[in-house]
């Protein structure tokens, strides 16, 4: 009768194998963090009902998002989209052929990369008969096909090339285009109400274009608001001592960040706003010095002085250079989906000797910051003529500055009507 050793060692193969399995599982799954935390890029998506709303007995946070924006009194809105340039995509969000299906100025955009490498971007539904050309439809060279019965258009001007099944092309063919520029690793769409050329351009980060500064992550945002209300906090001096002094460990629940259990931690904030003279009066520059104190102490490894230029109605670049910290930029995005919903970015771009973890931790410090003004802008209501203090001056600057972003037609949310008319 034959024998061998692995008739001897059968009975202990189920358990030696799950002995070895569980270790080595675990040391998988801890590399895999490891290496996320230490140099994967952080991305990070909240939805509209994530943050910023109080759930109500009986009711979850979904249910709560839909009733405050039923409820909430809008106010007297200005326009709600202004011209300029905004945020479509991340480059690495369109590949190569990739079509994408865009919602944004209340619009369906069809946005795609041609076999050029250049992205384009049109008017989702085709002219014939509406199928939406983002769903099925096909890139060939710079032009993006039809699904439904293959007609062609070219990206840069939205011109009809190609019927299949017709003897000539009719001149009047064509879909919107919308003029795109690709910088700073990111696909920008320029909107104006009365079809103009765009008046300034996106300005190129020379760090992020030479490779010298990396992608280290990004956060994404949906609000509910106008999109004035949003870069207006920049000229708000007042709210960083209140409503952004708390330490970040406290949370971004307003109800809970001034417990007394952080009190120990304290962030301080001088702030000064300005708009920037001809020829750059699409610009404002805000500086910002942070000083953090624990137990009455300041920590000067952790002193941050931040410049953050706002471009045009929805782009603002916020540059850091520190000694320790090293150098680096947010881009922060707002784009208008709709009316009174806006998808706004965090991009952050870091020196590449720089430890992705420093990056990864100031971005996630800052969405501490910013979802603590989701909870105030989610609820509030647009005031046309505040009542403010001399202190407040800067935002009366601010509204000036911003107004010049709207024009005479302009497109306005529907005013609310009060009529008893059946």
């Amino acid at each position: 009768m034959e024998w061998a050793w692995s008739d001897w060692l059968s009975p202990f193969e189920p358990p030696l194998a799950a002995w070895l399995l569980g270790p080595s599982l675990l040391l998988a799954l801890g590399l895999l963090w490891l290496y996320r935390v230490l140099f994967a890029p952080l991305h990070l998506v909240r939805c509209l009902h994530d943050v910023g709303y109080v759930p109500e007995p009986r009711t979850n946070r979904r249910q709560t998002a839909e009733q405050v924006q039923r409820r909430r009194k809008r106010g007297d809105l200005p326009p709600v989209y202004p011209n300029g340039w905004y945020r479509l995509l991340g480059s690495r969000q369109l590949p190569a052929a990739a079509v994408k299906n865009v919602t944004v100025f209340g619009e369906q955009l069809a946005v795609y990369r041609g076999d050029d490498g250049r992205a384009y971007a049109v008017d989702a539904y085709c002219p014939h008969l509406g199928a939406n050309l983002a769903v099925g439809g096909r890139v060939i060279g710079d032009c993006i096909e039809c699904p439904f019965h293959g007609w062609q258009f070219r990206g840069h001007d939205g011109k009809c090339t190609v019927i299949p099944y017709a003897d000539r092309v009719p001149d009047f063919a064509r879909v919107q285009s919308w003029p795109l520029c690709e910088v700073n690793g990111a696909i920008y769409v320029w909107f104006h109400c009365d079809r103009l050329e765009p008046g300034w351009s996106v300005p190129v980060q020379n760090e992020i274009q030479s490779g010298e500064w990396v992608f280290r992550g990004d956060t994404e945002h949906l609000i509910n608001c106008h999109i004035q209300e949003i870069p207006e906090n920049a000229a708000d001096v007042a709210h960083l001592t209140h409503l952004h002094s708390p330490a970040i460990l406290s949370g971004t629940d307003l109800r809970n960040s001034r417990c007394r259990r952080w009190g120990f931690m304290r962030h301080d904030w001088k702030v000064q706003w300005s708009e920037e003279p001809v020829p750059d009066r699409h610009c404002s520059r805000m500086l910002v010095n942070h000083t953090l104190h624990i137990l009455g102490w300041r920590c000067p490894l952790l002193d941050l002085h931040v410049v953050a230029r706002q471009v045009g109605p929805g782009l603002v670049y916020m540059l850091f250079n520190h000694a320790f910290l090293g150098r680096g930029v947010i881009l922060f995005s707002v784009t208008p989906v709709e009316p009174l919903l806006q998808c706004v970015t965090h991009c952050i771009y870091y020196q590449s000797n720089v430890p992705a973890v420093i990056p990864k931790a100031l971005i996630l410090g800052e969405r501490i910051q910013f979802e603590r003004d989701v909870m105030i802008w989610n609820n509030k209501t647009y005031m046309p003529r505040p009542l403010l203090v001399k202190e407040d001056s800067a935002i009366v600057r601010h509204r000036r500055w911003y107004s010049q972003f709207y024009s005479d037609n302009s497109p306005r949310f529907p005013a609310p009507t009060h009529s008893l008319d059946w």
